[in-house]
């Protein structure tokens, strides 16, 4: 199975401007922007044919060259990662078995969560699929805060037999009528934010309409939801690492402190 691995990186976040060039220090002291973090990762995953940034900001192709990595050129219509996966796919011809879109926003992405996503994809006759990471107590915490804060932070999931996608939001669902501080595992899921599509399913994204719910909540999976494709929702492992995504510049300090914490340069 050919499998592409595309890493669509902007610099005008609305949230966030310049975030892939953002630095993290590791472990041991190295700084390394969060675009190249997130290309090591995607290095490590094993049976990948081709991993590409698609970027459309001369900046970032400039600097990822810098460090070795494959850059093509997209526009800047694309209006989220998805269709400039879709608009790299079509531009690299299209020849690949699978799709995986991973996000520059989550340099803690076990390359394991990917692996796991690319097989179970295969065994699905979905159109998409996506990880889902359980929360524990204290991660909950974490995403309860940002709201608090009034941060959009982290995105959950709900899903249903099967791990057929029910709904994604950056709201904190399922309600939860309890506490859970310090529980090793709650309701809630985390989702991680990495795709894999088949091809034509990715070629077609870009011509389907937004739905209300895509645009109210700046989720660009909702897309496939609200034109009635399947999306999988796979359950990951996360072997005792911590996971987290670069929101927001407050981010920067709790991805370093967790870096720390596991030992990642």
């Amino acid at each position: 199975m050919s499998v592409l691995i595309v890493i669509p990186a902007r610099y005008a976040s609305v949230r966030y401007p310049g975030k892939p060039l953002v630095e993290l220090r590791g472990a041991q002291g190295v700084a390394l922007s969060l675009i190249q973090r997130t290309w090591n990762v995607a290095q490590e995953v094993q049976g990948v044919s081709r991993v590409v940034i698609a970027t459309d900001d001369d900046r970032i192709d400039q600097h990822c060259q810098g460090f070795g990595a494959e850059v093509i050129r997209t526009s800047d219509q694309c209006r989220n990662g998805t269709e400039r996966c879709s608009e790299a796919l079509g531009l690299l011809g299209g020849d690949f078995d699978m799709v995986v879109n991973l996000q520059g926003d989550a340099p803690l992405t076990p390359p394991w969560f990917i692996e796991a996503l690319i097989e179970a994809l295969g065994r699905s006759d979905a159109q998409m699929a996506t990880p889902v990471l359980r929360t524990e107590g204290a991660a909950l915490n974490g995403l309860l805060e940002d709201r608090r804060a009034g941060r959009v932070g982290g995105t959950t999931a709900v899903f249903g037999a099967g791990g057929r996608a029910l709904y994604f939001s950056k709201e904190v669902i399922p309600y939860m009528g309890q506490s859970y501080a310090d529980a090793e595992a709650t309701p809630v899921f985390h989702h991680v934010g990495v795709y894999a599509y088949r091809p034509d399913a990715l070629s077609a994204y870009a011509t389907l309409p937004q739905g209300p719910l895509e645009r109210l909540e700046g989720l660009e999976q909702l897309r496939f939801l609200e034109n009635g494709l399947d999306v999988l929702c796979v359950e990951v492992d996360a072997r005792g690492r911590q996971f987290w995504e670069l929101n927001n510049p407050e981010d920067v300090p709790k991805l370093e402190k967790m870096m720390a914490k596991m030992g990642i340069a």
